[in-house]
């Protein structure tokens, strides 16, 4: 038997840093997959699929991220409004040209696990669109 049974840390002694992330450096689903990565907490040695401690993700440029193949024009995002008939579609193309940073957001969240934590999750991920953004303090912190 193991004598030195494995610790789980309090909510309160988790410690969550800042990541930048810029997103022009890679394409849509590579960038997406570290993302979440960073957001469940896979990086850390007290990884455990129950617990929430991941970490906060700023994600910078993304209007510049990059595909690969025919994706701008043939990847479809579908959304119904619950009424009938009202299936709306979007292709890669115009939804970029909409809200980039929903693309990010769409793609992270379909890396994460689905479950009761996904939420919590995504909700530490910060999109924007340039450069620009208001967590430089928090970075500057680690």
């Amino acid at each position: 038997m193991n004598k030195n049974p494995t610790t789980n840390p309090k909510e309160i002694d988790i410690k969550r840093q800042w990541h930048l992330v810029d997103l022009s450096s890679d394409t849509l689903g590579r960038i997406s997959v570290k993302i979440a990565n960073i957001l469940m907490g896979k990086d850390k040695p007290t990884f455990s699929f129950n617990r929430d401690d991941g970490d906060y993700v700023i994600a910078i440029n993304a209007a510049k991220i990059r595909t690969t193949g025919k994706k701008l024009t043939q990847k479809i995002y579908y959304h119904h409004t619950a009424f009938a008939g009202h299936l709306n579609e979007l292709n890669l193309k115009d939804m970029m040209l909409k809200d980039p940073a929903l693309v990010i957001i769409h793609g992270v969240k379909g890396m994460l696990p689905k479950n009761k934590l996904r939420d919590q999750r995504i909700r530490r991920l910060k999109v924007f669109v340039g450069t620009e953004h208001q967590y430089a303090d928090k970075l500057a912190k680690k």
